[in-house]
């Protein structure tokens, strides 16, 4: 089972959780305001870091072709990560920036919110290399970081549906995600919100006790 956990804001931080097992760190270069953003510059010092011990993932809500490609030839994470809006960037949109990003594997995110998911998931599983299924809030301008779960029964058919690695985001805690896995049964799984410590200021950081445990409970399911 791959571990994946968002979202490192330090060097040092993702080297941390590196060093617990984690197979995917995740990353979000921007300026716009979401959840744990950084800077290039820090992106670029987390890649340094870890490179050689994890896969990077970079996260990206816009749906400017010029804007993803930019921040990826200065970021170059492992993967790109689009998790726009539904609708923002459709699946033409990604075999075309493919094309523009050649080698580089592409993350589509897909909002799962009944069960329409699972043909917008087969529309996108030809044109990248990976899905997370996730839960999209409505106070943030991209699928994810919402800290809630969606219905695992959808995320199951599209397991079953396609042929790529889908990882399974949306509310997973090291208390659920054991009883996650053996519901949807994803090639990997991935944790924001219930893997951090909430910091006076309202920002947060990893809770790395709480990153230890889910990634225990995740490896010890699979």
């Amino acid at each position: 089972m791959h571990v994946q956990i968002y979202t490192m804001q330090s060097a040092d931080e993702a080297e941390a959780v590196t060093n617990l097992g984690v197979d995917h760190i995740g990353i979000t270069p921007s300026d716009i305001g979401l959840p744990g953003e950084i800077d290039i510059e820090t992106a670029q010092a987390i890649m340094a870091r870890v490179k050689s011990k994890a896969t990077v993932v970079a996260l990206t809500v816009d749906s400017n072709l010029d804007a993803i490609i930019a921040m990826t030839e200065a970021v170059k994470p492992d993967i790109l990560h689009l998790c726009g809006l539904e609708g923002d960037l459709s699946p033409n949109g990604v075999k075309e920036l493919r094309s523009r990003l050649p080698g580089r594997p592409i993350m589509q995110a897909i909002s799962v919110a009944g069960a329409e998911a699972v043909d917008t998931a087969l529309a996108y599983a030809d044109v990248c290399e990976y899905l997370i299924l996730d839960t999209q809030a409505p106070d943030i301008a991209g699928i994810g970081a919402s800290g809630k779960t969606h219905d695992w029964n959808v995320s199951r058919a599209i397991v079953e549906s396609v042929d790529i690695p889908v990882i399974l985001a949306g509310g997973l805690s090291p208390e659920n995600v054991a009883e996650a896995i053996n519901k949807v049964r994803p090639w990997g799984v991935d944790s924001l919100t219930h893997t951090n410590e909430i910091l006076s200021d309202g920002g947060f950081r990893k809770d790395i006790e709480r990153v230890s445990a889910f990634v225990t409970a995740a490896k010890a399911t699979a």
